[in-house]
């Protein structure tokens, strides 16, 4: 039985069994996540907690991308023409933490691509099952961004330096690696998602459906890699890991030292903050600590001119200010966690 949220076509619910189902249905435009989607997604979810014929939810998506994002081109435009979207983030970081706290299995079908914005409608749920098509990445300080969305909290609670890497690199991983890590907590072939969904909904009970179709899987990332991310990134500084990666002189840490330094300055102090700092917050906290970081973000330089740099000039290399991690001062990042002038977020 379909059920009309409010989504238009962007985002389709439809309540089957015992589960009430959202699709992610903009698969021209890997399903980037936009306002409409959020806030018909927050209505579905307040719904259903309140509905006892729901036991659980199961998102998943159309195409051949969970979803690649938000959708960056609305906000690079709003942006630009002075009106940046705070409306929008606001209304996600809300939605992140419902998500988080929601009192029923909250399913999360991942085949595909899944970064950003996805990861903040799919992986703060129950059970984030990948299949073997996932890849899952945070790639934000690439376009002078941060890893939002609660990346604060669930990658600062990633072991060995990981999550901290994973942030300031933007680098991608595949399900075996995020079920070794726990940001996934199953694994199951692409094809048997039809059966999957089918028994999720016939008994909705999500632990015993996915006992049925979970497959183990194996890290892909080498345990000389996995070593070697421990010992760069537990570093207390974001100097400290530039410094030991420079220090290694391997081919994999001069790579990794050559990302880092392509990275926006601002982008890449501020994250490294963030993470640590996230490591000792609620997801509430998180969230609210992220929408400080967005309300300058949003009126900032290197946000529109990573964006314009990868899709709006295609590849073309972007110029940061300032252009040096020295010349970003500790009193700028500062201003980053400082509360906004129109207060904290609210999270009701």
């Amino acid at each position: 039985m379909d059920v009309d949220f409010g989504g238009a076509d962007d985002i389709l619910f439809e309540r089957s069994g015992h589960a009430g189902i959202v699709t992610l249905n903009r698969p021209a435009a890997l399903n980037a996540v936009n306002h409409r989607m959020v806030r018909a997604l927050t209505r579905a979810l307040a719904a259903w907690e309140a509905d006892a014929a729901v036991r659980l939810v199961v998102i998943r998506a159309e195409g051949r991308a969970f979803s690649a994002g938000g959708d960056i081109l609305d906000i690079y435009e709003a942006g630009r023409a002075g009106d940046p979207p705070f409306d929008f983030f606001a209304d996600e970081y809300r939605l992140n933490a419902a998500i988080a706290r929601f009192p029923k299995p909250y399913v999360a079908l991942i085949n595909g691509i899944v970064m950003g914005g996805g990861v903040g409608v799919s992986f703060h749920g129950s059970h984030r099952v990948m299949t073997g098509n996932a890849v899952f990445a945070m790639p934000e300080v690439g376009i002078g961004f941060f890893p939002d969305v609660g990346g604060s909290h669930f990658l600062s609670r990633l072991p060995g330096g990981f999550g901290l890497y994973l942030a300031l690199t933007g680098n991608r991983i595949r399900h075996g690696d995020a079920c070794a890590f726990g940001l996934a907590t199953h694994s199951v072939p692409a094809d048997d998602l039809p059966a999957l969904l089918r028994r999720l909904c016939e008994t909705g009970d999500a632990d015993a459906s996915l006992a049925v179709d979970a497959r183990a899987v194996a890290a892909e990332t080498e345990d000389a890699v996995m070593d070697a991310i421990a010992r760069h990134f537990a570093h207390d500084t974001l100097d400290g890991v530039l410094g030991s990666l420079a220090a290694d002189g391997g081919e994999w840490a001069n790579a990794m030292h050559a990302t880092l330094m392509a990275r926006s300055p601002t982008s890449l102090r501020v994250t490294f903050r963030q993470i640590r700092t996230g490591a000792t917050l609620t997801m509430d906290d998180c969230m609210r600590m992220e929408f400080r970081i967005l309300s300058r973000m949003l009126v900032g330089h290197d946000f529109y001119e990573g964006i314009r740099a990868a899709i709006i000039d295609k590849k073309s290399t972007p110029h940061w200010r300032p252009a040096a991690l020295d010349a970003v001062a500790q009193a700028d990042v500062d201003a980053y966690f400082a509360p906004p002038a129109g207060g904290d977020l609210s999270l009701q």
